[in-house]
């Protein structure tokens, strides 16, 4: 029995050892991972954007013809969610005006109340007026609800977007893997300027 202990406590000590030092090894000899460069960034919200607003005009073909009307379309292919309790949403997107990228963007928003999980979702946001597109484009920092109202998009069985919606200064679009989400309200979400 005396000598089971000894051995069992050495057992213990060198497998604390050897967990320590993956940990130590996994700190301080692996060098940092390489980021994208801007470059490669810019490309790659370009192309999820373009696949983006594909998936949109399949889901609603009348939203291919606000985004032609539209001053500015700003699109986030990928915001992701994350929650226990208290929740956290980001994502990277892109503006383009007149079918050109005319800057990148950044999106948070936090919850408070009982959810749990990860999801991903697609943000549409179409500016319809010039004096919507120049508050945001001359904002330091824009947040849906304090500094402008966006108007989520509601979508009849037929695809046809409801026309007051689409009357309004800046409409809104979230789509997730089933298609697009109805009564989602955006207020709380913050949107800044990315340098790429």
């Amino acid at each position: 029995m005396f000598d089971t202990f000894p051995a069992f406590r050495r057992a213990s000590i060198a497998v604390a050892l050897g967990a320590a030092s993956v940990l130590f090894v996994g700190c301080t000899a692996t060098p940092p991972k390489t980021s994208a460069t801007a470059t490669e960034q810019r490309q790659s919200l370009n192309s999820a954007a373009n696949a983006t607003l594909t998936r949109l005009y399949e889901a609603s073909p009348q939203s291919k013809e606000l985004v032609a009307r539209a001053k500015g379309v700003l699109v986030f292919p990928d915001v992701l969610s994350g929650s226990f309790i208290v929740g956290a949403e980001h994502g990277k997107g892109v503006l383009r005006v007149g079918g050109a990228p005319a800057g990148y963007y950044s999106t948070t928003a936090g919850s408070i109340g009982f959810q749990a999980g990860a999801q991903s979702k697609a943000m549409v946001l179409l500016f319809m007026t010039d004096d919507a597109l120049n508050k945001f484009r001359n904002s330091d920092g824009w947040t849906v609800g304090a500094d402008a109202t966006v108007a989520v998009a509601n979508i009849g069985a037929n695809g046809r977007i409801d026309t007051n919606t689409a009357q309004q200064p800046i409409v809104g679009f979230v789509m997730n893997n089933g298609g697009l989400m109805a009564g989602v309200s955006l207020a709380g979400t913050k949107i800044s300027k990315l340098d790429l």
